[in-house]
C-alpha cells in the first residue's frame, strides 16, 4: 500500500532536485497511518525534514512538492496540513490492487531480502535436560521459531541452535537422583529419606526402571558403603557428598549412570519440540 505513495512521491523529490529547488533527498521515504482519519489513509513529513537544508518554510516546500507529485491512479487527493505535513488519501481501487496483489503472491506476499547475504546464529530454549519441558519452555520454543520464521521470510540465512547444558552438578544431581530411585526399583530400602533437593519427580522412577532393565544388578553393591546423609544438616552439601561416593565408587561405570538420564531427557526434548514444529540445525553438547 505504501508504494502507492512513495512512489510518486520519490519521483517529485527527484524532480525539484532537478531544478536545484533540493540538494539531497532521502533514499527511504518513511509514511505514517494518521491517527484520526480525517488526516488522510497515509502521511509524509519529508517536507519538514528537508525544508531548512532547501532554505524554504516547511509549508511553502510541502506546495512545491504537492505541485510536483505526478498524476496516480491510486491516490484521490493530497493536502497540506499544520506545519508542513502531506496527507494522502487513497482511492478504493487501491485498496482493492492491494488486495490482488496479497492473492496473487499467496504465501510469499511480504517477503523481502532485507538480510540477504546476511547471517544469524539463534539460540532458544537450551533447557537443561535435567527433566522434561513445561510450559515456560513451550513460549520459548514458540517465540524462537517464530523468529527464525520470520528472519528467513527477511531473507536472512538462519542457524538454530539447542545449546545442551549436558555437564555440571545439576546434571550429577540427576544421575544420583536415578540411582537412588533404581535401588528402590530392585527392592533396596534407602537408610535414609529421599533427598529433597534431588529430583524427585515420577520421571526419575521412570529412567530407573529401565535403567535396571539394562544393567540388573550390577549396581547395587555400590549401595554397601554409601555415606550417612542424615548426618550431613545442610541438603547441598549432603547431595554433593552422595555424587562425590558415586563418581569415587562406580567409575567408568558412573558414566552409564549419567547417561542414563541425560539421554532419555534429551530425546523427550528433541521429540517434544519435533512435536511442536520446532527445527535445529544443531544440538551442541
Amino acid at each position: 500500500m505504501k508504494n502507492f505513495v512513495t512512489e510518486p512521491l520519490a519521483q517529485a523529490l527527484k524532480a525539484l532536485q532537478e531544478q536545484g529547488i533540493l540538494a539531497d533527498i532521502p533514499s527511504r521515504l518513511d509514511l505514517d497511518r494518521p491517527r484520526q482519519e480525517e488526516h488522510g489513509h497515509l502521511a509524509s513529513n519529508v517536507a519538514l525534514l528537508l525544508a531548512k537544508p532547501a532554505g524554504k518554510k516547511p509549508r511553502e516546500l510541502a506546495a512545491a512538492i504537492h505541485s510536483a507529485l505526478p498524476a496516480s491512479p491510486w491516490i484521490e487527493r493530497v493536502e497540506i496540513a499544520g506545519p508542513g505535513f502531506l496527507n494522502f488519501f487513497l482511492r478504493p481501487a487501491a485498496f482493492q490492487q492491494a488486495i490482488a496483489t496479497v492473492l496473487a503472491q499467496g504465501a510469499d506476499f511480504g517477503r523481502q531480502q532485507l538480510g540477504a547475504g546476511q547471517r544469524i546464529h539463534l539460540e532458544f530454549v537450551s533447557a537443561n535436560p535435567t527433566g522434561p519441558l513445561h510450559v515456560g519452555h513451550g513460549r520459548g520454543a514458540a517465540y524462537g521459531a517464530s523468529l527464525a520464521a520470520l528472519l528467513r521470510f527477511c531473507g536472512y540465512e538462519v542457524f538454530c541452535e539447542y545449546y545442551v547444558n549436558d555437564a555440571g552438578r545439576q546434571m550429577d544431581i540427576l544421575a544420583a537422583s536415578v540411582y537412588l530411585r533404581y535401588l528402590e526399583c530392585a527392592g533396596q530400602k534407602l537408610p535414609w529419606p529421599f533427598p529433597q533437593n534431588a529430583y524427585r519427580g515420577e520421571y526419575v522412577r521412570e529412567i530407573a526402571v529401565r535403567l535396571r532393565e539394562r544393567v540388573g544388578d550390577a549396581f547395587i553393591a555400590t549401595a554397601a558403603g554409601m555415606p550417612n546423609l542424615t548426618a550431613i544438616e545442610d541438603g547441598d552439601a549432603a547431595i554433593d557428598t552422595l555424587i562425590a561416593y558415586l563418581k569415587s565408587s562406580l567409575g567408568e561405570d558412573y558414566r552409564p549412570l549419567h547417561a542414563a538420564g541425560l539421554d532419555e531427557i534429551l530425546a523427550d526434548i528433541r521429540e517434544d519440540l519435533a512435536e511442536f514444529g520446532v527445527q535445529y540445525q544443531n544440538w551442541y553438547s
